[in-house]
């Protein structure tokens, strides 16, 4: 019986170090620089720009969602008759999904329940988190990048957005 009642006791001090972390971390975070790292070279690659466009919306339920696109995106003259050479480099210039996270204190665990490629869906990514002041930078380990295949290392520098009052 002591077993258990220690079991549920670190069950709910972790369930409240989960929900403390995400309300530290909730609200709705602006792209301001993302950088990728080629591991083999130490090339720096700006591959969405100097200034891409993004936003990171965590909630203090625990969901999540991004949206990363590149600074010069074209933009197709007439939505209905996009080449399909059109779509596929709009698709190529961005980032998307959501689903649930959760914060380690250290980490953000991105756990994928939709994406813009399906091959990330039902996946879990994770991302080292640095805090300083309004910024959130978050570090990802190296991994295949699926824009050319290179082991890369990635950072994406963020900033809180003021909550409005309605």
């Amino acid at each position: 019986m002591k077993m258990f009642l220690f079991g549920v006791v670190l069950l709910v001090a972790g369930g409240l170090r989960a929900a403390q972390g995400n309300e530290e971390l909730a609200g709705t975070w602006k792209l301001l620089h993302f950088t990728r790292t080629d591991v083999a070279t130490g090339e720096a690659m700006e591959t969405f720009g100097k200034a891409p466009s993004g936003y990171l919306q965590l909630g203090r339920d625990g969901r999540m969602m991004m949206l990363v696109v590149r600074q010069d995106r074209a933009t197709p003259p007439d939505p209905e008759k996009m080449t399909d050479q059109q779509r596929a480099e709009l698709f190529k210039t961005m980032i998307a999904y959501g689903g649930t996270y959760t914060f380690d204190g250290k980490a953000l665990h991105f756990h994928l329940d939709v994406t813009w490629n399906q091959a990330y869906t039902g996946t879990e990514l994770v991302r080292q988190v640095t805090r300083d002041g309004r910024k959130l930078t978050l570090t990802a380990e190296p991994h295949k990048s699926y824009v050319d295949g290179k082991t890369i290392s990635a950072v994406m520098v963020w900033e809180k957005v003021e909550e409005k009052k309605f």
